[in-house]
């Protein structure tokens, strides 16, 4: 039987790499500017370890948020339900957008 992942653990992993890639940092340079080692930061994302309160509030002082940011569950929002033919008319939509702009960009450049 597989042991399942703590779920503050999971919440912290995932709110650690989404700040991370959010501000477009590598797990090395997150890493560096908390102090830490990579594999540190790694194990973290990973699930495979927990931290201290000192490494929290290194890693949350080093993505430029509150330490309980990296604690709380994020939310998910799911795309809105919507019908084939609803979702086909937005499309035709936003093509049109982009063929009008694409055409004002050619015709300034001739």
């Amino acid at each position: 039987m597989t042991e399942k992942k703590p779920e503050l653990r999971r919440i912290l992993a995932a709110n650690l790499k989404e700040q991370r890639k959010k501000l477009g940092l590598s797990q090395e340079k997150l890493a560096e500017m908390a102090g830490l080692s990579w594999q540190t930061v790694n194990s973290i994302e990973c699930h495979r370890t927990w931290v201290s309160d000192k490494t929290l509030e290194s890693l949350a002082e080093a993505l430029k948020i509150e330490t309980f940011q990296l604690l709380l569950p994020m939310k998910t929002a799911s795309p809105p339900d919507i019908s084939p033919s609803e979702a086909l008319r937005k499309l035709n939509k936003a093509k049109r957008a982009f063929d009008d702009t694409f055409n004002e960009i050619l015709n300034s450049v001739k």
